[in-house]
């Protein structure tokens, strides 16, 4: 199994079925925080469900249609980010994230993020990576706009949850602008290396 850092000590592996009693344990601690957006963080309630989730991915991934990944802060399972959609016919896919709280503020989901995003435009020749958001959750819209994806339109009062029809927001980012966007960051971050580099010389 893989494991990438995403920094602040933490690691981007695989979750699997055999992750089920880290994720209802995650979950637990992640309901309140993560369950106004995020509908599994509500469904996952026991061992059985928590196991169905995570089967459910893994016979996307055997089928190429999705995949799951979770974020482990000092070996602990604090949240993850996932292909909600991944179609290769037409080379688009949807990123969607969550998190718990104790997690917040390190910029956990988006280098996670920027790490399936690479792999997706790399690797796997997509075009297109779209982010839907409901309007009503700014800390996730402000991680898309960090990230370089652009406000498509608003889809009214189309997600109904938790009593709520939510406003969903479809962002996305196109390969060439990722790839502009992440060489200009690599710039700046080799300028601003060397120039650390020239002060401490």
């Amino acid at each position: 199994m893989f494991a990438i850092s995403v920094g602040e000590g933490a690691e981007l592996r695989p979750i699997e079925p055999w992750h089920a009693e880290e994720l209802l344990a995650h979950v637990e601690r992640a309901r309140e925080y993560a369950g106004p957006w995020v509908p599994f963080t509500v469904k996952v309630k026991d061992l059985e469900s928590a196991r169905a989730h995570l089967q459910h991915f893994a016979e996307r991934q055997a089928a190429d249609t999705g995949r799951l990944y979770g974020i482990w802060l000092d070996g602990t399972l604090v949240g993850g980010v996932l292909f909600r959609i991944f179609d290769t016919a037409v080379e688009s896919c949807e990123v969607g994230v969550w998190l718990e709280p104790s997690a917040a503020g390190r910029g956990l989901i988006t280098n996670a993020s920027r790490v399936i995003i690479d792999w997706a435009v790399d690797q796997r020749g997509m075009h297109r990576i779209e982010w839907l958001v409901s309007s009503r959750n700014e800390r996730s819209k402000g991680v898309a706009a960090r990230l370089g994806f652009v406000l498509d339109g608003v889809l009214r009062e189309s997600f109904p949850w938790q009593g709520v029809r939510h406003d969903m927001e479809v962002w996305s980012v196109l390969a060439p602008e990722w790839r502009e966007a992440r060489a200009a960051r690599e710039a700046a971050e080799g300028a601003e290396a060397a120039g650390a580099a020239g002060a401490q010389a």
